[in-house]
């Protein structure tokens, strides 16, 4: 397997600028653990071909990749205006979205979305092309909006329309999304992420449609979703503050302080979390990124996220395995400052309560408090790598299952080495054996050191974490303290 440097994650997007062979495995090699399909963006061709090449890295490396395939969800647009014009909207201008569907001109343009006439309220506000334009409305009706311009700007065909007042009727996946999930849940993919998500329930339908087969991912981008965390949080599998669109519906003076609350409550969960959006922006037309970047990054660290992601960073700019580099050589600079530990330290919040808390932080605790290696867990589904990853401990995670799809979907989870075990483990000493050796051929351990095991007895069995042991690496030692 690949041995990272750091413990969070590095998520990389791939497009135009990153979809052959060469560069995917050059995205790999400088620090990409999990690869980010936008369904935005390609068709099911090109989807499918990067999933290959993904696949056959994995293979040629004997190192698990996650890929998470990023649903559209449902796009809220304006129509169309009359020779394809462009109008600039003052601030103080009154201007209507209706449901007719004639062109568009300065004073009106048709909105398709009865959905949104059906939600809207006076005193409500729209916005409009990535927020760039901002209208109060003043009267709606079942098929009308009068609105005053509060912030004025350009305004042209389909541009995106954001509701940021209120919680809209709208189903979170669209009918292009249940098709694009059909088809990469067939394909194979590890997480699915769900865009615009308001509710629990938009989570649940997703997981109804997956059927187990990709751990669900919900992307945070609407104040409705902030409000509703905790729900969305207790039936989602893992979380993603995406910062552009709430940044875009919230004032963006909220969105740090929103960042903040967000990963502490995911890692209180042990559910990964990932912070994304214009982590490196700059890095689209530069080969060096901003001090402020490198700030934004390094905070997200700081904070324990789960992951960082780059975008149109490495999906569509001009220096994408550099953009992997720069984030890689961030994350290891910052983990290697004593004030890193010190905040992962002061900042667990676990009220343990079951038996498998009491384990992992017990593992925790001895192989902090002693010179063991590495904390080495068997897991069937990734809970128990998933609790050990919450107690950010300061030694490496190994996790070992024989489940390659587990493998592939804990490579999200901070700290965590994964290896798939091709030795048939059914007692407790086999266990340790394997564990020995992954942390020996991993370069965690030597003979001469000592680790720490977790697992659940009977074997193979979700959710029975309940032994640890600290454990030699030598195999000889390991028999002969257990010889049957």
């Amino acid at each position: 397997m690949t041995r990272r440097q750091r413990n969070v994650k590095i998520v990389a997007t791939l497009g135009p600028a990153s979809s052959d062979d060469r560069t995917i495995r050059g995205l790999f090699k400088a620090g990409a653990d999990v690869f980010r399909l936008n369904m935005s963006h390609g068709d099911h061709d090109e989807i499918r071909a990067r999933h290959a090449i993904i696949r056959q890295v994995e293979r040629d490396l004997n190192s698990p990749i996650a890929i998470l395939a990023d649903l559209q969800g449902p796009k809220l647009r304006c129509g169309v205006f009359g020779g394809d014009q462009t109008h600039d909207l003052h601030t103080g201008a009154r201007f209507r979205f209706d449901l007719g569907d004639r062109p568009g001109d300065a004073h009106r343009v048709q909105l398709p979305h009865q959905e949104i006439f059906d939600a809207l309220t006076p005193g409500a506000h729209l916005l409009v092309n990535d927020g760039k334009v901002k209208l109060r409305v003043e009267d709606c009706g079942a098929d009308f909006a009068d609105c005053t311009v509060t912030s004025g700007g350009p305004i042209s065909n389909r541009k995106g329309v954001n509701v940021p007042d209120v919680v809209l009727p709208v189903a979170a996946l669209s009918d292009k999304d249940r098709r694009d999930l059909e088809f990469v849940c067939a394909l194979g993919v590890d997480w699915l992420a769900l865009s615009f998500v308001q509710r629990a329930a938009d989570v649940e339908e997703a997981r109804n449609l997956a059927r187990g087969r990709a751990a669900i991912m919900s992307k945070i981008e609407k104040p409705a979703a902030v409000q509703a965390f905790n729900d969305i949080l207790a039936v989602s599998d893992g979380i993603m503050v995406a910062r552009g669109d709430l940044g875009v519906e919230l004032p963006v003076q909220n969105v740090p302080p929103i960042q903040k609350r967000l990963v502490r409550k995911c890692r209180a969960a042990a559910k990964p979390v990932i912070v994304a959006t214009q982590m490196l922006e700059s890095m689209i037309e530069r080969p060096v990124p901003t001090r402020a970047e490198v700030s934004d990054v390094a905070t997200a660290i700081y904070e324990g996220a789960d992951a960082v992601m780059l975008s149109a960073e490495s999906a569509a700019g001009g220096y994408p395995i550099e953009a992997v580099t720069t984030m890689n050589n961030v994350a290891i600079e910052v983990e290697a400052d004593p004030t890193y530990g010190e905040i992962m330290r002061a900042s667990r919040q676990v009220n343990r309560t079951t038996v498998a808390d009491g384990i992992v932080s017990s593992a925790r605790e001895i192989a902090e408090g002693t010179d063991v290696k590495a904390i080495c867990c068997f897991t069937q589904s990734g809970t128990t790598a998933s609790l050990v990853a919450r107690e950010r401990p300061s030694v490496p995670i190994l996790a070992l299952t024989p489940l390659t799809h587990v493998a592939r979907r804990m490579c999200l989870t901070w700290g965590t080495n994964c290896f798939i075990t091709r030795d048939k483990v059914s007692r407790f000493k086999l266990a340790v054996v394997s564990a020995a050796r992954a942390a020996r051929q991993g370069g965690f351990a030597t003979e001469e050191d000592h680790i720490v095991v977790t697992a659940g007895v009977p074997f193979n069995v979700k959710g029975t974490t309940n032994i640890i042991r600290v454990a030699p690496c030598a195999e000889r030692l390991i028999y002969a303290a257990d010889p049957d």
